[in-house]
């Protein structure tokens, strides 16, 4: 089986949750940090609603992470838009990228530096995937510490129990 073919259903389950934890940053508070040395809860939505975009990249064989900025988005409903597009982006890229192909080489370059180099597909799983379901954690611990109620991730939250 291929394999976009055993990652997409994953993909799908964990953007829809993303989701609905992104669809709970209260605007208002998007400057609040838990800590000086933390994002910002708006940054880090941000981080997260853009994180899809990576399975853009697998086309090419390197690409270069400082040259990505954040977008400044206006609200709530343009940053889900946004996350909605990306998600939508990446789950056609990921269905689109040839099977020969998930076993080459990614290199990423952080201010003209190799930050890593990795088969694709562990570019996949690992830095946007896998990377993107910890920032969502981190996100669930900055909406608890704002008294926002949590919806279920991998099952009930203490707020919507069963």
């Amino acid at each position: 089986m291929p394999l976009a073919d055993r990652l997409i259903p994953e993909f799908e389950h964990e953007m829809r949750t993303t989701r609905r934890l992104l669809a709970r940053v209260p605007w208002d508070r998007i400057a609040w940090r838990p800590h000086e040395r933390s994002m910002t809860l708006g940054r880090l939505a941000t981080h997260i609603a853009e994180l899809p975009r990576w399975a853009l990249r697998f086309e090419g064989d390197s690409f270069e992470t400082s040259t990505d900025s954040a977008p400044e988005f206006a609200g709530l409903e343009v940053l889900l838009t946004r996350f909605d597009e990306n998600v939508s982006a990446a789950r056609e890229a990921i269905a689109a990228h040839p099977q020969e192909r998930w076993g080459e080489p990614l290199t990423v370059t952080r201010k003209g530096a190799v930050f890593f180099t990795l088969q694709k597909k562990v570019v996949l799983r690992s830095v946007m995937l896998n990377h993107l379901i910890h920032h969502r954690g981190q996100l669930s611990v900055y909406l608890r510490l704002n008294d926002v109620p949590l919806p279920p991730i991998y099952g009930p939250s203490a707020d919507e129990a069963g």
